[in-house]
């Protein structure tokens, strides 16, 4: 597992179990910003981890799937903060394997 790879899932974990820390709805909206942030700087080590990928393996892992569950996760919390706050919405499911 490359270096590139293992940061990119550490990063997604820490923002997974990432304590809310405030009641506070405008700190909510805040921290929901970081970390949509967060995720938009993932771009570029997914870019350079698919740049290092060995074309010949067997298994390849799928980058652009990664790519669009990551913004389909930034656009779901962009919409909860731009949306108001009536009732829940329904998200596509996530990929999850990007093995192929």
């Amino acid at each position: 597992m490359s270096r590139h790879y293992r940061q990119i899932i550490s990063l997604i974990i820490a923002i997974a179990v990432t304590p809310v820390l405030y009641a506070d709805a405008e700190a909510e909206r805040a921290t929901l910003a970081r970390i949509i942030h967060e995720l938009q700087t993932i771009s570029p080590l997914i870019t350079e981890a698919a740049s290092q990928a060995n074309p010949d393996v067997r298994i390849r892992f799928q980058y652009d799937w990664l790519r669009q569950d990551i913004e389909r996760i930034r656009l779901g919390i962009q919409s909860h903060i731009d949306a108001p706050r009536s009732e829940p919405r329904a998200f596509p499911p996530l990929r999850g394997d990007y093995r192929r």
